[in-house]
């Protein structure tokens, strides 16, 4: 049986998600990924009103959708943050309160747990999201790193983290990471060295994304490879590289959609991405969960683009065989 394709909702939070359902049911999804903003799915409420919950649920059934997760990166992007104003902008206010930047950290940790919370009680047993880092702005050694600098921030991230996860374990809640420029783990290395951090406990994995990846020029096959068994979700999105000689990966300060960037996001299918073998590296691990569509792509109508990379992943994604090809030139 071919895995659920669910679009994330986290880059259409402008709209309602009684039109955002209706919506992603005519373009074929078989389910939403809720994100922890907008009118979407709102973690406070979830936990105040069983009403809230059950009326969520009602929704997306009376759109024939399925919801495998939900996401809440910007608030755990606070967690481990150093805290400016740019988060202000990226998080409820009562998360950001009087700004104080230990403050935040802490109410950002504790909503994390109860965004474990809120899952458990909406029937979801996956919460993805982003942890931030103490240490990401030392991520070019000059003046040169202290190695017990870049040690004290893994330190950091598994004191911050181990009691969020203390509550997932609790009510029965995996956490995927999406690895990612920006977070304690954002390439190979420093995912083995931030699971090593936590102590590989069971309930942190990986919510994988290979737009983050693409354009390290880290593979993602071999990535999907080295954590088998910490794949917990998938995101299928795309990025595209534009190294022309007068670009850079830093990306020089540019924002997304600028020419000059030397590399972006772009919709499934116009990018650099090779879906085909990482659609059969995932089957290789064994993982059955859904396929999550993550559009993001300034240079294109989202409408079209969550249509054709919905239609492009239920035609890309397919089941394995139970048979070797050759069995039937065997003698018996």
């Amino acid at each position: 049986m071919p895995r659920p394709v669910t679009l994330f909702t986290g880059q259409w939070a402008d709209l309602p998600l009684a039109t955002l359902a209706a919506k992603a049911k005519s373009f074929g999804y078989d389910g939403l990924e809720l994100a922890c903003w907008g009118d979407h799915f709102e973690v406070d409420k979830a936990l105040e009103s069983d009403r809230y919950i059950r009326e969520k649920r009602e929704l997306l059934e009376q759109h024939g959708l399925q919801c495998f997760a939900i996401s809440n990166h910007l608030v755990g992007q606070c967690v481990c943050d150093p805290i400016d104003e740019r988060h202000k902008a990226i998080i409820p206010a009562r998360i950001w309160g009087d700004g104080d930047p230990e403050g935040v950290r802490q109410r950002a940790a504790e909503e994390m747990k109860n965004t474990a919370r809120a899952a458990a009680a909406f029937g979801v047993k996956q919460v993805n999201g982003f942890t931030g880092s103490s240490i990401w702005h030392l991520i070019y050694s000059f003046p040169p790193n202290i190695p017990e600098q870049i040690e004290a921030g893994y330190a950091d991230f598994a004191a911050r983290w181990n009691p969020i996860m203390d509550v997932f374990d609790e009510v029965g809640v995996r956490f995927g990471l999406e690895v990612h420029p920006t977070e304690i783990a954002y390439d190979i290395v420093t995912t083995e060295k931030a699971l090593a951090a936590i102590g590989r406990r069971p309930a942190f994995g990986i919510n994988f994304d290979p737009s983050h990846l693409i354009h390290q020029f880290v593979d993602p096959v071999l990535f999907i490879e080295t954590f088998a068994d910490r794949i917990y979700h998938v995101h299928v999105k795309e990025s595209r590289r534009n190294l022309n000689g007068r670009t850079s990966i830093l990306a020089s300060h540019l924002n997304f959609g600028d020419p000059r960037r030397g590399w972006d996001f772009v919709s499934p299918g116009h990018g650099d991405i090779q879906w085909d073998p990482i659609f059969r590296a995932l089957t290789r691990i064994g993982y059955t969960g859904p396929l999550s569509v993550e559009w993001e792509d300034s240079g294109m109508d989202r409408e079209f683009g969550a249509a054709e990379a919905c239609a492009l992943v239920k035609k890309s994604d397919f089941p394995p065989s139970a048979v070797a090809f050759d069995a039937a030139f065997q003698k018996s």
